[in-house]
């Protein structure tokens, strides 16, 4: 993927972190100690599979300790190294400056692929990686709280929380040393859906906004866009599903391993989804003319790009030829820094990974609140809403009576309003909320000042304006 003039994934965010503080008033040292990574810890640990001792290499880096505890997903994947790891911490700590939750960067990775595993060897080698760094303090409920990334997801963070629980058999906050949990052990509902679910707020936001969407030379509402998804996993699959079902926006093509799915009408996600599932790959499913090159289909006309899978998808060797006005990274570094310059300079408008697919680590951030607090959200309130909700009801009932024909309540207007929110509305509209609120200090950055080119260096404007602030507060 790599051209010999581009640089790395890492080379990146650090050319994108440098244009960005090169115009902030920061003293030298102050702008190097938000840039380097505070720590990396590599762990390589001895797991006895199939009758003989196979030899692993995790990693575990901090990026920022400006706030405690630090967060970040761990991946499984072949390709984890620790440039990777440490530019993934990076983009960590200005995510989540960004959109306020109180944590420092971090990441994790395991150099492994998880397929070449079976479940109970998966959690030796999980339950072992999770030792390593928990005796370390490198997962802990108030200093360290990793989360599932690329390979990674639910099963994998309850042998973590279950490993460290056994390890602290006297810490009441335990649970709270991992998010991502499965719900019945001490996850919350919504969080599977969180990042897939960010990027459609993203969207809608962005989409308020007559003078952003004039930028990309787009109008109207998402309705009818088309949009191209470069993989169904998680992310990607979450946020076609909602886009295309809530938003009425079609997804016109989708783009997996072993090839691409088009069509101009609009794919249907779910059948699709299961397709991958039952079947490992796009191929073969009928409902869709199949693309065997599927990075073809980034250059496919379309109104809306999310790439949703790996990173540097969208590099020199293909940024000319993409056609889409608007793109959201919904994956994590997607466009190199060098396709950066060259979309910019060609009228597209990007919504950087920073903000985009944030929604993972702010709901990552209700459910160590719900953890740390050890009730549910929506417990204690739910039904005194209703209680309250009832009395207007029966206010308007009374109305409704003696009014006649003259008026009379719209028909599912009572059952609406008389539900009170349980925790998954509640995770919505705490999420809803975040990503309005962290793209107007973006656009308002990105309007305001000449100096800024687009939403990415509004972003990390945002986000090093925040943290340099927390260091001061420290007395750094």
């Amino acid at each position: 993927m790599n051209h010999t003039n581009e640089p790395s994934f890492r080379e990146s965010v650090d050319l994108m972190f440098n244009r960005a503080v090169d115009i902030i008033d920061l003293p030298p040292g102050l702008k190097e100690k938000i840039r380097v990574c505070n720590a990396t810890y590599t762990v390589r640990f001895g797991v006895r599979l199939r009758g003989e001792i196979q030899t692993f290499t995790g990693y575990r880096s901090v990026h920022s300790e400006h706030m405690e505890p630090v967060k970040g997903g761990i991946r499984y994947s072949l390709g984890v190294n620790q440039d990777e790891v440490e530019a993934l911490a990076a983009l960590m700590t200005y995510k989540c400056a960004l959109v306020e939750t109180p944590f420092g960067g971090s990441k994790g990775g395991l150099c492994i692929d998880p397929r070449q595993y079976e479940e109970h060897e998966l959690e030796l080698i999980t339950r072992r990686f999770a030792y390593e760094l928990a005796k370390r303090d490198l997962i802990h409920p108030s200093q360290n709280v990793p989360a599932p990334d690329m390979g990674t997801g639910e099963r994998e963070m309850a042998w973590i929380a279950d490993q460290y629980a056994r390890m602290n058999t006297t810490d009441i906050n335990a649970k709270a040393c991992v998010t991502g949990k499965p719900l019945h052990a001490g996850g919350i509902s919504g969080r599977v859906e969180a990042t897939g679910r960010g990027v459609q707020y993203a969207l809608r936001e962005f989409f308020r906004h007559e003078e952003d969407k004039a930028k990309a030379g787009l109008a109207g509402k998402l309705e009818g866009k088309r949009i191209v998804v470069q993989g169904l996993g998680n992310v990607g699959y979450h946020a076609a599903k909602f886009l295309s079902e809530e938003d009425h926006a079609k997804i016109t093509g989708v783009i997996e391993r072993d090839g691409a799915l088009v069509d101009e009408n609009g794919l249907d996600v779910e059948a699709v989804r299961n397709w991958i599932m039952a079947n490992g790959g796009v191929k073969g499913f009928a409902d869709a003319t199949f693309v065997e090159n599927g990075a073809s289909v980034l250059e496919q006309e379309c109104e809306i790009l999310i790439p949703a899978a790996l990173e540097g998808v969208i590099n020199l060797s293909n940024a000319e030829r993409i056609k889409a006005p608007l793109i959201i990274e919904a994956a994590n570094g997607p466009v190199t820094a060098g396709a950066d310059d060259l979309l910019r300079d060609k009228g597209c408008v990007i919504i950087p990974d920073m903000y985009a697919n944030a929604g993972g680590v702010t709901v990552s951030y209700f459910e160590w609140v719900k953890n740390l607090s050890h009730i549910r959200f929506g417990r204690m309130q739910r039904r005194q809403e209703e209680a309250r909700h009832q009395l207007v009801v029966d206010e308007l009932q009374r109305l409704d009576r003696y009014l006649g024909d003259a008026w009379s309540m719209t028909p599912e207007f009572k059952e609406k309003y008389l539900r009170g929110a349980d925790e998954l509305e509640l995770v919505r509209s705490g999420l809803d909320d975040t990503m309005r609120t962290a793209y107007q200090a973006m656009r308002e950055v990105w309007h305001s000042r000449d100096d800024v080119p687009d939403l990415r260096m509004a972003a990390y404007l945002v986000s090093i304006e925040r943290i340099s602030k927390s260091y001061r507060a420290k007395g750094l």
